[in-house]
């Protein structure tokens, strides 16, 4: 479980990001948090693996406070995939990048070639093993940001932005990889403004403006609360604008797509 106990965070220059957050996230749960630029969203998930620690208050990890914890110890558990790949790529070659952490938590050889050739298979990027990272388009990195992480398979999956640059069968491939890890009974976390993708997963959605939590809900709920969305500077999901539009009501709450819009409206067609 990561725990998140009134938490204020002050950057040097003084900006305040985070304003008494308090957040649980349990195995096996999918979280999106959402908001606006600058809402404190990057800044909330850098604290989980040790990256940023608290001004005030406290993180726990599975019980254990991360001021007490280094980022290398919390890495173990906790997975975070950048916005910008780039800023987390230290090898040569993208067989190297995947493998990268698997060999400075001592894994065998043998261990790191099955599981590298897993997760390249997996991610699409067999045929760039022997390329550098840094000539891949912007999808392949972020693919081999996802894959350098999952590679040592996390108890808690963070993920910054994740379908940026990626096509439909791309984003399917992700949506798949954060479905076998809540299986698994592992946590996923995304930091996204991708409201369709956030529709297909179904997640708890946690809202943030200005530092603070202003929401946090299951989406059915969370995505179809008009007042709140626009609060939160986020459009709706276009099915759940599309229903606001032909019901003319503003209590939407679980229609999320299309089966959803179905089941209200065949009701409304029986009447005729």
């Amino acid at each position: 479980m990561i725990e998140v106990v009134d938490v204020y965070y002050t950057y040097p220059n003084g900006f305040t990001a985070l304003k008494g957050v308090s957040l649980t996230i349990d195995r096996g749960e999918c979280v999106a948090i959402m908001g606006e630029n600058g809402a404190g969203k990057t800044t909330l998930i850098k604290h989980f693996n040790g990256l940023l620690k608290p001004t005030k208050g406290v993180v726990l990890v599975d019980g254990n406070n991360t001021r007490d914890l280094s980022v290398a110890q919390l890495s173990r558990k906790v997975g975070l995939v950048f916005q910008n790949p780039d800023h987390q790529f230290f090898s040569e070659t993208v067989e190297d990048e995947v493998a990268f952490a698997l060999k400075n938590f001592g894994f065998q050889e043998d261990e790191i070639k099955r599981r590298v050739d897993q997760v390249l298979e997996r991610m699409g990027l067999k045929q760039y093993r022997q390329s550098s990272p840094f000539n891949l388009s912007g999808g392949e990195k972020k693919r081999l940001a996802i894959a350098s992480v999952i590679v040592f398979n996390p108890d808690y999956l963070i993920l910054d932005e994740p379908t940026i640059g990626q096509d439909y069968l791309q984003k399917c491939e992700i949506i798949n990889i954060i479905r076998s890890f809540l299986k698994e009974g592992k946590a996923v976390v995304i930091v996204t403004h991708d409201l369709e993708f956030v529709v297909d997963l179904k997640p708890r959605v946690v809202l943030m403006k200005q530092g603070k939590i202003i929401l946090d809900d299951y989406a059915d709920k969370a995505l179809t609360n008009l007042k709140i969305l626009d609060d939160a500077s986020l459009l709706p999901p276009q099915i759940t604008e599309l229903a606001y539009r032909i019901l003319n009501s503003p209590s939407l709450e679980g229609i999320l797509d299309e089966h959803d819009l179905m089941e209200i409206v065949k009701p409304l067609l029986k009447r005729r």
